[in-house]
């Protein structure tokens, strides 16, 4: 069986994520999307709410599940006896972290953790979760962005702060 982890901080999750989970759950037998908790992010959403909002987005595919973590992602990969990371990339600056990334992970874990990128369908590439919550922060509209759902949790956080 093969099986691989998406792991990111979804903050919050875009189409583009969700297009990166449907065509990698395509690929593998399991993946296991996976919320990195960074307490150095000041993240919109908590890591329960977070972890909710995907596994309400990917209820539809069998394969996958949803989980977190916080710490290193090759001892997280090494836990869950994965041995593939799966990673989307929307253009060449991504590349060059990401790259950078997959590096360090595969010499850190001796070669047990591979990474596998997939290119960000255009209709997409245009999307990141920090632009999402900018425009978001201002009233615009990110219907485009993210699942109606998510717009919605994402409008009624702005509203929150601003009333606080």
């Amino acid at each position: 069986m093969n099986a691989a982890i998406y792991p990111g901080s979804f903050d919050p999750m875009t189409l583009g994520h969700l297009d990166i989970i449907k065509r990698a759950s395509k690929m593998f037998d399991e993946l296991t999307v996976s919320v990195l908790d960074n307490k150095a992010k000041n993240a919109l959403f908590s890591v329960e709410e977070r972890v909710s909002i995907l596994r309400e987005a990917t209820r539809n595919l069998p394969n996958v599940t949803v989980d977190s973590f916080n710490g290193l992602l090759i001892d997280y990969a090494r836990q869950k006896n994965v041995h593939i990371s799966v990673r989307g990339l929307r253009a060449i600056t991504d590349f060059e972290y990401e790259l950078q990334t997959a590096q360090t992970n595969r010499m850190l874990s001796g070669g047990e953790l591979d990474t596998v990128f997939l290119t960000t369908s255009l209709e997409y590439a245009y999307l990141s979760s920090s632009s999402v919550k900018e425009i978001a922060a201002f009233n615009g509209d990110i219907s485009q962005c993210v699942p109606d759902f998510v717009a919605r949790l994402v409008y009624d956080k702005f509203s929150k702060m601003r009333t606080e």
